[in-house]
């Protein structure tokens, strides 16, 4: 679902770079920290982090997003590696942060294990997950598979709604804090949107890419009147549960 960086760029690249400095300052990381991105993806969240002048190390399982930060961020320590299996030491950083990463995790609890084992005690875990409702354009795709009747589904995650994600945060964690963070993202128009979407990337782009042709032109008009039948250029909300909280 996420092979090719500048599919996942054009798909939610453009909502996760907003997302990041929002994200970074929820999570109220100190000057001159050290932070370990957790599925750090083509780098939106570790860019923003450099760009606050913090030490960077970044972790994902896709050897291509790992090249891709290699060459756009030379300086971040960028390893190939799951959540579940972080390949740095214990207590080695301040805090670890990952940004729309813990729905595609094979293991969330251990994944979070590994995130609070690297953070050093009273350090700073933080996660973000996009609203199941709260994600207009997913939202948007979402509704337009059951008004077309695909019997094709699109593969949905957990650790989308705030019992999810707070239910993440148990033994070995304290002093947690929620909230839901939004951005908003544009487009020139439904062209853009239908390029970005056709990409395949994510379990939306993935549904959409297993359509046959008369399904996929219904489905190109339905997610069109799903969000209002834009003629020019539009913006979409996207809100997204955040927690932080301190290791034990």
């Amino acid at each position: 679902m996420f092979d090719s960086d500048s599919a996942y760029d054009a798909f939610m690249g453009r909502y996760s770079r907003r997302l990041a400095p929002v994200f970074a300052d929820f999570a109220g990381i100190g000057d001159a920290a050290s932070v370990a991105d957790v599925g750090a993806g083509t780098g939106a969240l570790t860019s923003e982090l450099v760009a606050r002048g913090l030490r960077v190390a970044a972790a994902d399982p896709s050897a291509q997003f790992v090249d891709a930060l290699h060459t756009r961020l030379p300086g971040v320590d960028a390893r190939v590696a799951p959540a579940e299996e972080l390949p740095w030491d214990d207590e080695s950083f301040d805090a670890s942060l990952a940004q729309l990463v813990v729905a595609f995790m094979r293991d969330a609890p251990a994944g979070m294990r590994e995130m609070r084992r690297i953070v050093k005690p009273g350090g700073t875990i933080a996660v973000c997950m996009w609203d199941r409702r709260g994600m207009e354009m997913l939202a948007a795709v979402w509704r337009a598979r059951e008004a077309i009747g695909s019997e094709i589904p699109i593969a949905d995650t957990r650790y989308r709604t705030r019992e999810e994600i707070e239910a993440l945060f148990d033994d070995g964690f304290e002093s947690a804090r929620m909230e839901l963070i939004e951005v908003e993202a544009p487009y020139t128009g439904y062209d853009e949107f239908w390029s970005a979407l056709s990409g395949g990337a994510g379990p939306a782009g993935a549904w959409l890419t297993a359509l046959n042709d008369d399904q996929r032109e219904a489905a190109h008009a339905e997610i069109h009147r799903q969000l209002g039948e834009p003629d020019g250029p539009f913006t979409l909300a996207a809100k997204a549960w955040a927690v932080r909280a301190s290791r034990a």
